[in-house]
């Protein structure tokens, strides 16, 4: 197949609109966490939207690295003209796991976030706290612990994002196979550290906020939300890309296949939610059955809500080709699924820092939005600094000649 006649040097500027929205967006959220903290019974609710959107943020940046890695390991062709988009949200991860260890040590601090394990008391048999429960699990759910292997994985996570993108650079200067191999030789070892840590993050960040609970599932729950996030944010980035007239290589081809992955980690998404709350059902462990108890009778809007945004939706609206195919309606999609994504990080949350006494307003929104430009405005910063392909990718002629 021939090759088009694209110009491999196009760059985004992040100028304009844009970067307008992005600062209205960090100013917005600034006002509504700070508005959230000057009023003493809205802390812990401030704290906990804090982590959602720290966490959501981390999330979608450590699965851009994650995509990257897959694509090398799989030495696929046809994702090499868009690799600059998730390298992008890659080089955003340093400042996600910054916030979100900040929020972290702030909740513990103030005991706002992970008082089910962090209280006083609560592992002192002398104490009128004491909770045999917490104290079997202390030698895990202890502060140096729990911080340490934050940290730990985080700074992990934050290496091989970077690396990628520094060896897709020396690509684009000294052309060869050398960046590759590396870049394939990398990947291997971040997936496998990323596969066995991801789920450890995960118990950590959110299921500890409700330490007498657990399931063995909910770290690759946790896993199929960031991925299909993470999908939808490349496959929107792309879409409002195109249509500002950057990136003319990428065809219908290249949203169908982000399409099927969407559809698919959808369903799969689907099914491990539904096989957690199966398992506890089945096997008649009422211990466990607390967890669902809560999101059915007080969060009973977003537990519903949540199924329908994120299963119904892309099933009903991504089992057509043509769909796939469709710029406006895998937008309109992807759209729905980062909302449905927040909905259901919410309802992770929320029921196991501020419980019942849940509220839905200026906070939320505003919070959310100041997340959403600081996002913004830290992956197009990185997305404006070189250009919009790898064009020494040795599988490049495949990407831009690709078509299903």
């Amino acid at each position: 197949m021939g090759t088009h006649n694209y110009n491999l040097s196009e760059q985004f500027e992040f100028t304009g609109k844009a970067k307008t929205l992005s600062v209205i967006g960090i100013v917005i959220g600034i006002a509504a966490i700070a508005y959230g903290f000057s009023v003493h019974e809205t802390h812990e609710r401030t704290f906990a939207n804090l982590l959602l959107m720290a966490y959501y943020f981390a999330c979608v940046c450590m699965s851009g690295a994650f995509f990257l890695a897959v694509q090398f390991v799989a030495q696929a062709g046809w994702s090499a003209s868009i690799l600059r988009v998730p390298q992008a949200m890659a080089k955003a991860l340093p400042v996600a796991v910054i916030i979100l260890i900040v929020v972290m040590g702030l909740g513990l601090y103030t005991h706002n976030l992970y008082h089910h394990w962090n209280e006083e008391g609560l592992t002192n048999p002398a104490s009128a706290n004491y909770d045999k429960i917490i104290d079997g699990k202390s030698a895990f759910l202890n502060v140096p612990f729990f911080m340490g292997r934050q940290v730990v994985f985080l700074a992990i996570y934050s290496f091989f994002a970077l690396l990628l993108g520094k060896l897709s650079n020396n690509e684009d200067l000294e052309g060869g196979l050398n960046s590759y191999r590396k870049s394939f030789k990398y990947s291997c070892i971040f997936l496998v550290i990323y596969g066995f840590t991801t789920p450890i993050f995960a118990f950590d960040t959110v299921m500890s906020l409700e330490a007498h609970w657990f399931s063995t599932m909910f770290g690759w729950y946790n896993f199929a939300a960031m991925w299909v996030s993470s999908l939808s944010i490349i496959a929107l980035i792309l879409i409002l890309l195109k249509k500002s007239g950057y990136m003319p290589w990428v065809n219908k081809s290249h949203f169908h296949n982000l399409g099927q992955f969407i559809f698919g980690f959808s369903i799969f998404w689907t099914y491990v939610w539904f096989c957690q709350f199966l398992l506890i059902y089945y096997a008649n462990m009422p211990e466990e059955t607390v967890y669902f108890y809560k999101r059915f009778d007080y969060y009973k809007f977003w537990f519903y809500l949540n199924l329908v945004l994120n299963f119904l939706t892309p099933l009903l609206l991504l089992m057509d080709r043509d769909n796939k195919r469709s710029e406006n309606k895998l937008m309109v999609v992807c759209i729905i699924l980062l909302c449905g994504h927040w909905v259901d990080y919410y309802q992770m949350i929320m029921p196991g820092t501020v419980e019942e006494h849940n509220g839905f307003g200026i906070i939320e929104v505003g919070t959310a939005l100041g997340f959403v430009g600081l996002f913004t405005f830290t992956v197009l910063s990185a997305l404006s600094k070189k250009p919009l392909v790898a064009k020494n990718h040795p599988l490049l002629q495949e990407s831009l000649n690709h078509h299903l």
